[in-house]
């Protein structure tokens, strides 16, 4: 059921953050007031869709011309601030085109942890030094989202107008960049398939801020009672491959709240008092559905 409602927030997120379709008549990108408003999610400034901008994308801009983003600090530390890394779980829509992948049937992989930091050194790495040095939004014109949601249609569509191909088609325009772009999204794409949301756990820089305020946040995981007897299967049930019962605000939980289908465990204000510790037999409806499995 959970799945169900984040997909629909996913995809209704997608819908609109991308509805301008203004550009199909004008072959234009949208550049009005709406741009200078950001989503809390990855949404490429360059999709010919896109009425909203990307925050990383937003973050990188404001690096490279040596500026304080003091607008965006602050919308990304109020939302960190109540609810984590919850926009990942519920808002993303490349979260939810990798969860559609992953439901192809094949051999799954699960990556040791200590991988996860590399979304750290992406984005104090390519994310922020690089552009500061070099000038350039080196991590934007890499990124898998704008791959998707900008590159490929644009591509494909090959429309005119200066503010696409400045002269010439675009298709003739297309260079190594694109070529080296694309390869990222099929390695990204056929990853999905087998490891579950590789871009968010191992790459995505806006994830590695919200992951930073999942042990500060208003809203907390919490775990009441007992651990039951199936702790093992009850971790395996995270999508994030988390110990829930030992570190339920870990900064990879992208509070999908898909754990709460455990009655010991709660999404609630840190100021919620701790309820009646239940009975190590109490195991609830989604770990009984997990024993049923198990005999």
């Amino acid at each position: 059921m959970k799945e169900d409602e984040e997909a629909f927030f996913q995809i209704g997120t997608l819908l609109v953050s991308n509805s301008y379709i203004g550009s199909v008549f004008y072959s234009n990108i949208y550049q009005g007031w709406f741009k200078g408003i950001c989503v809390p999610v990855m949404n490429c400034y360059g999709c010919p869709l896109a009425l909203v901008s990307c925050p990383i994308g937003t973050l990188q801009h404001f690096v490279i011309i040596k500026a304080f983003p003091l607008m965006l600090i602050g919308f990304l530390g109020i939302i960190g601030l109540v609810v984590g890394r919850m926009t990942c779980g519920w808002l993303c829509p490349f979260g939810f085109f990798q969860e559609m992948l992953y439901k192809i049937k094949t051999k799954k992989f699960y990556p040791k942890k200590v991988f996860t930091y590399s979304k750290y050194v992406i984005l104090v790495g390519l994310t922020l030094l690089i552009a500061y040095w070099v000038g350039e939004p080196w991590f934007c014109k890499l990124c898998p989202v704008g791959s998707l949601e900008a590159s490929v249609p644009i591509s494909l569509w090959n429309p005119g107008g200066d503010i696409f191909t400045q002269g010439g088609s675009i298709v003739s325009r297309l260079g190594l960049l694109f070529y080296i772009k694309i390869s990222l999204l099929f390695a990204l794409v056929t990853a999905a398939i087998f490891v579950h949301q590789p871009f968010c756990r191992y790459v995505c820089p806006l994830g590695a801020i919200w992951s930073v305020f999942n042990r500060f946040s208003l809203f907390q995981m919490k775990v009441w009672g007992d651990t039951c007897e199936l702790f093992d299967e009850c971790r395996r049930g995270c999508p994030m491959d988390i110990e829930v019962h030992q570190n339920p605000n870990d900064g990879n939980c992208t509070r999908c709240l898909e754990c709460t289908k455990c009655k010991n465990v709660r999404f609630k204000p840190i100021w919620a008092e701790e309820r009646k510790r239940s009975n190590r037999g109490e195991t609830g409806p989604f770990l009984e559905s997990i024993k049923e499995v198990s005999r």
